[in-house]
């Protein structure tokens, strides 16, 4: 299962575990996904995605069919 925001497009990011002796050893940064199920009244259809916390804030703003068009438009997701 890919580590993948649907909607926004966020994916681990690379970096170091850093000691208190200073010795680095690589380490990856997750991003906060969780799967999650909308309605979308225009389709009278639930949709499950995996958002991240910011895509959830930006879905509760501006409302499920906006952000999907919009993430549509950018190509993150194929809509039939």
């Amino acid at each position: 299962m890919a580590k993948v925001c649907d909607i926004t497009g966020k994916r681990p990011r690379v970096g170091n575990n850093v000691s208190h002796a200073n010795n680095k050893t690589k380490r990856r940064f997750y991003p906060n996904l969780h799967k999650k199920s909308f309605y979308v009244p225009e389709e009278d259809a639930w949709i499950t995605l995996k958002v991240s916390s910011k895509a959830l804030k930006t879905i509760n703003k501006k409302g499920i069919s906006a952000v999907l068009k919009e993430a549509q438009d950018n190509g993150m997701i194929v809509i039939k």
